[in-house]
């Protein structure tokens, strides 16, 4: 608990075998209360992994429901277990767990309802080895993104995020999509709905069995995402209508 609200890390796992236990026993468990992870239909040995683990909530998919099916069953999950600070990261040990509690003190303490760790703000990206088309990428999307959206972000991409149980409840994230657009479908709703959101200093590690998509699925995703912001600035405008909102 932190200040009588307690505090649930998510974990969306597709074939996380190899990188789970690193990634779950840095979890600071001194302000963490409940675990929960979501395994997408993998193919190793994720859930006895999350077993031996000693991992209390484990949802199996038996067929694979995507990056943002995975997150819709966690977020459900997490509010039905009173969580009041739910925390995602990602079990492949890409992000750093002991960023947890600037995270929880952000939300915590009423400064923020929203805290993404942003692999953009320092040198974390590329120092930490995103490949070059990526960042370059990232870096235009997010320029777009920014002016589009009407906010300011330092990366819209990064898949660490903290959210109070209020956004949670208040935004129609079960309206997004099942793919990887859904995280910025759900900043869109969120920016849309007037939270603010802040951002923390997060290095980043890229090696063989941190999760990635290839480049096709970049493309689509790439595409998606200015969908989502051009689809934002028409419905502030009232030029256009969205489930989401």
């Amino acid at each position: 608990m932190y200040k009588n609200k307690k505090v649930i890390v998510v974990l969306p796992a597709y074939n996380a075998e190899l990188t789970l236990k690193k990634t779950y026993e840095e979890i600071p468990f001194d302000l963490v209360d409940e675990v929960i992870l979501c395994d997408d239909a993998s193919k190793d040995n994720t859930v006895m992994t999350a077993q031996k683990l000693g991992i209390q909530h484990i949802i199996r998919h038996e067929k694979n429901k995507g990056y943002g099916g995975n997150q819709k069953s966690l977020y459900d999950k997490a509010l039905a277990l009173g969580g009041d600070i739910i925390i995602m990261l990602h079990p492949d040990y890409q992000y750093p767990p002991l960023l947890i509690p600037s995270m929880v003190n952000l939300i915590g303490n009423d400064l923020y309802p929203v805290v993404l760790g942003s692999r953009i703000l320092g040198k974390g990206a590329l120092k930490g080895g995103m490949p070059i088309y990526k960042y370059i990428a990232n870096r235009v999307l997010t320029f777009i993104q920014n002016v589009l959206v009407n906010y300011k972000l330092s990366e819209y991409h990064t898949g660490y995020r903290a959210f109070s149980r209020q956004v949670l409840k208040d935004i129609k994230y079960h309206q997004n999509s099942d793919d990887f657009i859904f995280d910025n479908q759900m900043l869109s709703q969120i920016i849309y709905k007037g939270y603010d959101i802040a951002e923390i200093t997060c290095p980043t590690k890229y090696f063989k069995e941190a999760s990635s998509i290839n480049f096709k699925r970049s493309v689509k995703y790439g595409l998606g995402v200015l969908g989502v912001s051009i689809n934002h600035l028409l419905c502030k405008w009232g030029l256009g209508r969205s489930k989401l909102y």
